[in-house]
């Protein structure tokens, strides 16, 4: 350990004295005694003395409270416990003074302490915060270190002792995730059920869903959260189910998921799958099992967004997802979007296959259309032209292969072939009056 010669001390003691202000004169006497206990020097006490001493001659109480603060800061950095009494002094000069400085001046005692991990101390003064916003913010504060020290006794404490919207809720959200964490299944509850506003409830309860799926808990667990959900949607409205719905199907589980779904209003039920779809776009499996399970109106409405979606950019990956949807399919327009996807990918049978089910003249046209153009971009005329020949409708026919002609020749002048037929079928169908 360094030793500082007797006379470079006395050198120091002699500089500090001379500064005239007395705020900077305390602060350079506390950081002076923090050195000097550094080294093990006894004059550290001496320093920590001339400190107290010159704040006495601070005439501003907000600057005499600052030096304070500092020089509580210096002792508690030498692990001196008396650090609790000048923080304590500083605080009864702050009650004195009016707001905001009041609660501006506690905030930096809360900050330093919190600086030097006494976060007992620093909930103490935070509860005597008379401005709403910073004594809820600062009680979040504490509580995330709390929750990271595993000390959750005080984290109920805060989460019981903040009284406003939205923090008290989001305490309660964070204090659930570490509960899920240590697999306290039954504190988590109780914070679900303490839970009063609707959207962090949500929330909640969709944490709870991914935790509880992700950590692999027993089924029985996860249909006792599907309970207690439904016990909760009674007083909090559709959203809790809603959102335990959508947790459980973005992490897999399907079956849950559309358990829960019997248990909201008809109407809801397709724009709900359809927002899980939406998350759940990137993972075709889940996709799969989802439709795997849904009929009827559901199926037709989730696969037409599907469809939409994987059209952007047909992919490889959702073919086995398409397939299924092709299978099951009785809706002509879906079936035509799956017509559509495969002619993309240049499965031409298999487009071929789909497209001959479609009745309607009108999508038909499209589903071979779609065949036909694809087939053009290759270069491949006749076998466009063969296919357009499988719309039988004469007015439809004569239609599709008026288009194609102009897209053989816009080929030939080397242009990008583009395939709008779509459009265009619906500009004609308009006029014609089908």
């Amino acid at each position: 350990m360094e030793i500082i010669p007797a006379h470079v001390v006395d050198e120091s003691f002699e500089v500090a004295s001379i500064i005239r202000d007395p705020y900077f004169r305390a602060i350079a006497y506390a950081k002076m005694a923090y050195e000097l206990y550094g080294v093990q020097n006894r004059r550290y006490k001496e320093a920590f003395t001339r400190a107290v001493e010159a704040s006495r001659e601070i005439e501003n109480p907000k600057y005499l409270i600052r030096a304070l603060i500092e020089i509580g800061r210096y002792i508690a950095k030498c692990g001196i416990p008396a650090y609790k009494k000048v923080f304590y002094q500083a605080f009864e000069m702050a009650k004195g003074l009016a707001l905001p400085t009041r609660d501006e001046l506690i905030e930096e005692i809360i900050q330093a302490l919190v600086g030097l991990k006494d976060y007992d101390e620093a909930l103490y003064y935070a509860i005597e915060l008379i401005d709403k916003i910073k004594k809820s913010e600062n009680f979040l504060n504490l509580l995330s270190y709390y929750l990271k020290i595993g000390k959750m006794r005080k984290a109920h404490f805060i989460v019981n002792h903040l009284e406003d919207e939205p923090w008290r809720s989001i305490a309660a959200v964070e204090t659930l995730k570490v509960h899920l964490k240590r697999e306290e299944y039954g504190s988590a509850i109780r914070i679900l059920n303490a839970i009063q506003n609707p959207y962090w409830l949500s929330e909640g309860i969709r944490e709870t869903a991914i935790h509880l799926k992700t950590q692999g808990a027993p089924r029985a667990t996860l249909e006792k959260f599907v309970n207690i959900a439904k016990n909760m949607s009674e007083d909090h409205g559709e959203e809790v189910l809603t959102n335990l719905l959508i947790g459980f199907g973005i992490v897999g589980e399907v079956e849950l998921a559309l358990n829960i779904l019997s248990y909201l209003p008809a109407k809801r039920r397709a724009p709900i799958l359809i927002e899980l779809t939406a998350r759940i776009m990137d993972d075709p499996k889940i996709l799969e099992d989802l439709m795997i399970r849904l009929e009827g109106g559901l199926f037709n409405k989730v696969g037409k967004f599907i469809m939409g979606r994987v059209l952007e950019k047909p992919a490889l990956e959702y073919q086995a997802l398409v397939g299924i949807i092709g299978n099951k399919a009785k809706d002509e327009a879906l079936l035509t979007k799956v017509v559509t996807y495969y002619a993309k990918l240049r499965e031409y049978q298999k487009a071929i296959s789909l497209a001959q089910r479609i009745t309607d003249n009108y999508l038909r046209s499209l589903a071979f259309g779609s065949i036909a153009v694809n087939l053009l971009k290759e270069g491949n005329v006749d076998r466009a032209l063969e296919v357009a020949f499988e719309v039988k409708h004469p007015k439809w026919n004569s239609w599709l292969m008026a288009e194609l002609l102009v897209k053989i020749l816009e080929q030939a002048k080397e242009q990008e072939i583009e395939n709008d037929l779509e459009k265009k079928a619906k500009e004609e169908k308009v006029l014609w009056g089908d």
